[in-house]
């Protein structure tokens, strides 16, 4: 059997972290070795703010829905609260884009969430 050397696997592996490291500072982008070690940092820099961008859009509208209540003479977790006793059910994406968009609105929401926590 005739001996097989890896030489086209390897080129092409070495091509694709090259593509991936494209536009990174000197050696980084165009030696392989510090390629591939700042690629995979990269990688898990990526990984880490996928999951974090889901956190500070949330800590974002709850911040927006705060403000909104405490303009409306009431504090962010009665008013959740009252939504709840309500059986109102959206969340609080929606709720600070109604808060931002329509003031009115939100307004009629917290005189919902208020005679909620009356009862």
């Amino acid at each position: 059997m005739a001996r097989v050397k890896g030489a086209l696997a390897t080129r092409k592996r070495r091509k694709k972290v090259l593509k991936l490291s494209k536009g990174y500072f000197g050696a980084k982008s165009k030696l392989f070795k510090t390629a591939k070690e700042a690629v995979m940092k990269s990688g898990n820099y990526a990984y880490i703010g996928r999951r974090q961008k889901k956190r500070d859009f949330r800590r974002l509208w709850i911040t927006r829905i705060s403000a909104a209540t405490k303009l409306n003479g009431m504090n962010y977790s009665s008013f959740m609260n009252g939504l709840n006793k309500a059986g109102v059910k959206i969340n609080r994406k929606m709720l600070a884009e109604v808060a931002v968009s329509d003031p009115n609105g939100f307004a009629n929401l917290v005189k919902t969430a208020q005679k909620a926590l009356e009862k």
